[in-house]
């Protein structure tokens, strides 16, 4: 999108905080004629025109941290609008649209983040870290919570490795998923800390429904296993994104160059988030899109942290089941839950 045809975000629309990550922010936001008399976020200011309303409905704005090496929104778009969007349909995925920030609208959050470190309203890990006041641009992004309505249901979950690592040893009893789980459970009960249960992500693409079923009990804001069963099984969004992944399988030990944009775009593929909308009425469609598909950055030595973890995982025999903690698990290669199945053909 060139310079000129940026849309402006409303210099009177209300930022309120939503939820943030390491590396963004997200705010909901409300135009002043809506009332917001008891909020203590960013105050508005009047507007008249008709045309915010629909720029800003059904989405989100999501703003950039300042942190080391946190890439540029104007690359972040490039990178999606090239990459990602010609790979899938507007419909399977989170849209993220550039929009240019008003004057002093950073600041304004800054101001408010640190408000709420003091007064407890923001999480502890999070303190410290602000917006970026180098960054001119946010991102509109697709809305995928239940905006209020309490009966709506919103889940989601990490789809990671749909296929096995292609470093992962020939007698592997656990995905790459699941054996990165179990070596860092172990580390956790070792420091005293609980472990994480979660679901095998080769049954989410199973051809058999009691496969995924069995993955949506541990998928966060699940409250219809079954229903939401039905809304992933042979869900052409996944699958796709599996084959996806299968082509751009140079990862693990055999891969692109560390740095190379081949490699970023894999391990893009591999950290991605897949939300599920289901409205209260069974009859309305379910919602499914991926998210969080920002081009992952290799620099700050995160190149070297991917080959480690896969090196970690197979001289310690984490992939093979070999350390005495590994007994019964959740993935679906290990032999005692039931026999490696071969992988079904995609529906498209």
């Amino acid at each position: 999108m060139t310079p000129a045809l940026i849309p402006e975000l409303p210099a009177g629309v209300q930022l309120l905080y939503l939820a943030e990550g390491g590396a963004n922010i997200v705010y909901r936001m409300l135009l002043p004629s809506v009332d917001i008399a008891a909020s203590s976020e960013i105050a508005p200011t009047a507007i008249d025109e008709p045309g915010p309303a629909a720029l800003l409905e059904g989405k989100l704005l999501r703003l950039r941290k300042d942190v080391k090496y946190g890439i540029p929104y104007e690359k972040t778009a490039r990178n999606f609008d090239s990459k990602v969007r010609p790979l899938f349909k507007p419909e399977e995925l989170v849209d993220q649209t550039l929009v240019r920030l008003p004057a002093g609208l950073v600041h304004r959050c800054n101001e408010q983040l640190r408000a709420n470190e003091r007064k407890g309203k923001r999480p502890a890990k999070r303190h410290g870290v602000y917006l970026s006041t180098t960054e001119h641009f946010g991102l509109l992004i697709t809305d995928m919570t239940d905006a209020n309505d309490l009966r709506t249901t919103v889940a989601e979950f990490k789809p990671k490795w749909l296929i096995q690592s292609p470093s992962a040893p020939s007698n592997a009893k656990r995905c790459r998923t699941c054996a990165l789980r179990e070596m860092k459970n172990h580390k956790a009960l070792q420091a005293g800390c609980k472990e994480e249960r979660s679901f095998c992500p080769l049954d989410l693409v199973s051809d058999k429904m009691e496969d995924v079923l069995r993955a949506v009990r541990f998928i966060k804001g699940c409250s219809d296993p079954h229903r939401l069963a039905r809304a992933l099984y042979r869900n052409r969004t996944l699958l796709k994104l599996r084959e996806y992944q299968r082509k751009w399988n140079d990862v693990g030990l055999v891969r692109h160059p560390a740095h190379s944009s081949e490699m970023s775009f894999a391990m893009t593929l591999r950290d991605c988030t897949m939300f599920i909308k289901m409205p209260p009425d069974e009859n309305q469609p379910v919602e499914v899109r991926l998210g969080d598909l920002d081009l992952k950055s290799a620099a700050g030595g995160k190149a070297q942290y991917w080959l480690d973890i896969e090196n970690q995982l197979i001289q310690e025999g984490w992939y093979t089941g070999e350390k005495s903690c590994q007994s019964h698990n959740e993935c679906a290669l290990q032999g005692a839950r039931r026999e490696p199945r071969p992988e079904p053909r995609p529906l498209w």
